[in-house]
């Protein structure tokens, strides 16, 4: 009879403990679900190879973005944001992880699959730790990942593979890029199918789409990622008329770049490689620039699209909105195309944060201090509340940026960058050429400094500063002596083997569809 007393009591009291433990569970849901409601959502979008000029709101009058103005309205403009390896893959694997190129030995569009595992199995992509963290995350658009169809801690992905997928089964209402001008060719053409079919409102419809049904008892972490303005240069027809009669702003040239011959050659080997953009008349660069601007202008009418979808859902209010690039465009200027490159063209790339509104936060702000997509990565995380799993190069953007940071990039183990103070060093390894411009005085590069007797001591504190960062992250691209290997620079009209033209329409494992 004691045991069975006992016994019962045991049961009793344990019953209580799992009670008790049941209770503290319950507790800690409703806390953590609490919250977790109280969590702000979090929507970036980002556009590929959109240039940093290419804002009406920062000063182009030859182009029409009401919604990217509508953003620099109600938030902050970082007027000064680089990609510190302006090439896709590179640029997404530090948005994704928080890691330069450099830190990651990611510095070309080759496979990133093995850092990427890495960090998804320690569960510090971006998206993995806002998912661990509660967070619904979804990818809509161009991911560029490798394989194709890693979600790498997304929850939900939806790519340009699956418009095309979609499209090939409807061709006779719609067949995108029927027109056969390829991936990297930068000669304007019009797109084959109609506004309601092109892959830009395909992924604006896509991104509605999860708005409009995602789980509401969560926040969300969306990234809308366009695959445009990213060659092939194709605007639906409607958008190209917008420009009937708008002259395009002339490319640029500079004392160093007066013809492509007079330009040092190295830095025209990507051009050469993919593009005819060295060939082209006056003309002809104009046209390139509307078709250009022509697309930009469609992917920012669709915003439109999914800011009214926005505000029709009351998410303005507790929604932080992030706008960028990968990387820009050289468009013409100094002859060259394409990116790769630490000019201002194809390096310096937009940045756009629009808080939630109604709330006392900044608005209309222009920031002036260096900043660099690796920012995106802890920026994000203090948006959701979050501190970052790993060490991060990155700088919170919602607190002060000093104005004393140091840019570096390396691009391709070829090209490569040191910025202090807007005096910015580019040196190209092809060719072994270095150039020298103070952006304070010359935003477009078209002093070259690097010879002038005055600027030597600034131009060799900037060299050492250059080598020196190579040899801690980059060894391999110097020689045993500490300096650069060099290659020979392709020899003028652009003697590239391997040129990609009119090619990948129908290969699934790549996710580059433009």
């Amino acid at each position: 009879f004691t045991r069975l007393i006992l016994c019962i009591k045991a049961t009793v009291l344990s019953v209580l403990r799992q009670n008790s433990d049941m209770l503290c569970l319950n507790i800690a849901i409703r806390r953590r679900l609490s919250y977790i409601m109280a969590k702000d959502n979090i929507l970036l979008i980002t556009t590929d190879q959109q240039r940093f000029d290419t804002l009406n709101a920062w000063g182009n009058q030859s182009i029409f973005t009401p919604h990217l103005n509508y953003m620099a309205a109600m938030g902050i403009s970082y007027k000064n944001c680089y990609a510190s390896c302006p090439i896709c893959v590179p640029s997404r694997t530090t948005i994704m992880t928080g890691r330069q190129g450099y830190e990651s030995g990611v510095v070309s569009n080759a496979t990133h699959e093995t850092f990427m595992r890495a960090c998804t199995e320690e569960r510090s992509t971006l998206p993995a730790v806002l998912t661990d963290a509660g967070y619904q995350t979804c990818a809509k658009g161009k991911m560029h990942f490798e394989p194709a169809r890693a979600h790498y801690g997304f929850e939900h992905m939806k790519l340009p593979l699956d418009y095309m997928r979609e499209y090939d089964k409807k061709q006779v209402l719609a067949h995108p890029k029927a027109h056969g001008v390829g991936e990297c060719e930068v000669e304007p053409v019009i797109s084959t199918v109609d506004v309601k079919d092109s892959i830009t409102s395909w992924i604006a419809e896509e991104a509605i789409d999860f708005l409009e049904t995602r789980d509401t008892t969560r926040p969300f972490f969306l990234w809308t990622s366009f695959t445009k303005p990213h060659p092939p240069f194709d605007p639906c027809r409607d958008f190209w008329e917008l420009y009937d009669n708008i002259p395009m702003p002339d490319a640029v040239t500079g004392d160093w770049s007066r013809t492509v011959e007079e330009t040092p050659q190295g830095f025209l080997a990507g051009s050469y490689e993919n593009t005819n953009q060295h060939l082209f008349g006056k003309e002809q660069r104009a046209a390139s620039k509307r078709a250009y601007y022509a697309c930009i202008t469609q992917i920012d009418y669709a915003l439109g699209r999914i800011f009214g979808c926005l505000r029709e859902n009351d998410l303005f209010k507790n929604t932080w909105i992030i706008f960028t690039a990968d990387h820009g465009e050289m468009l013409g200027d100094h002859h060259m195309s394409q990116k790769n490159l630490f000019f201002e063209g194809s390096a310096h790339v937009p940045l756009l944060i629009m808080p939630p509104q109604g709330r006392s936060l900044p608005q209309n702000i222009s920031v002036e201090a260096p900043t660099d997509l690796v920012d995106l990565y802890p920026t994000i995380l203090a948006m959701a509340g979050l501190s970052s799993p790993v060490s991060v190069s990155g700088r919170n953007l919602l607190e002060p940026v000093p104005m004393d940071r140091i840019f570096f990039g390396n691009s391709l183990n070829r090209n490569f960058c040191v910025m202090e103070e807007k005096l910015k060093l580019v040196y190209s390894a092809v060719g072994d050429h270095v150039l020298l411009f103070d952006l304070n005085t010359d935003p477009m590069e078209q002093h070259n400094l690097a010879e002038d007797p005055a600027w030597q001591e600034r131009k060799a504190k900037l060299w050492k500063l250059l080598l020196e960062h190579t040899a801690q992250y980059t060894p391999e691209a110097l020689d045993e002596n500490g300096q650069f290997l060099t290659y020979e620079a392709p020899h003028f009209p652009g003697d590239v083997p391997g040129r990609w033209f009119g090619f990948h329409y129908h290969d699934y494992s790549v996710d580059t569809f433009h």
